[in-house]
């Protein structure tokens, strides 16, 4: 075999197979959407239910307690104190 011929051999080669992966892929796109127009005309999916409103809790006018001020003030001067 000569070289020309084997380059020929190796062209076809590869034609046949990247033709057959072709192949394959157009018809899993074609199962694919058969099966899902399949699967949605006889199997729809079921509406979800929608729930009812959760009932906001009534806000009190203090709603944090005294010591969590405190804490969040003594917090805000250290942060201060060390800025600057």
């Amino acid at each position: 075999m000569t070289s020309s011929e084997l380059v020929m051999e190796g062209v076809e080669l590869m034609a046949l197979g990247m033709g057959s992966v072709f192949v394959f892929l157009i018809l899993l796109v074609a199962v694919t959407t058969a099966m899902s127009a399949f699967l949605s005309r006889f199997f729809p999916e079921a509406l979800p239910v929608p729930k009812a409103p959760k009932r906001a809790k009534p806000v009190t006018g203090n709603a944090v307690d005294q010591e969590t001020i405190a804490v969040i003030g003594a917090a805000i001067q250290q942060h201060r104190s060390r800025r600057g």
